[in-house]
């Protein structure tokens, strides 16, 4: 795992934040219990998701979904191989 960073701008546009919010998305959607729960807790729509995965907003509510349960943000962390705090981190830098 990698240490716990703010995480910064990079390339193309798109911040490691948003990047990580992708990641994160993917990831939530290869399970579907995760991703049906997803959809619950944050009201956001498949529809949503596809037409509003670029919106600063969505990829937070994705981020604030792992952060609200421990269990999928250490499995998220896992699978993406950053440290939970990072995912937190990215959490706050797109909810500013």
């Amino acid at each position: 795992m990698t240490t716990p960073t703010t995480p910064d701008s990079s390339h193309g546009g798109h911040s490691d934040a948003e990047a990580l919010a992708l990641g994160a998305l993917g990831w939530i959607l290869t399970d579907e219990r995760r991703a049906d729960r997803l959809l619950s807790l944050t009201g956001l729509t498949p529809e949503r998701l596809r037409h509003g995965i670029e919106d600063r907003s969505v990829q937070a509510a994705v981020l604030e979904f792992l952060a609200a349960h421990e269990p999928d943000l250490v499995l998220a962390a896992d699978a993406l191989n950053v440290d939970p705090a990072v995912i937190i981190a990215a959490h706050r830098e797109l909810s500013a």
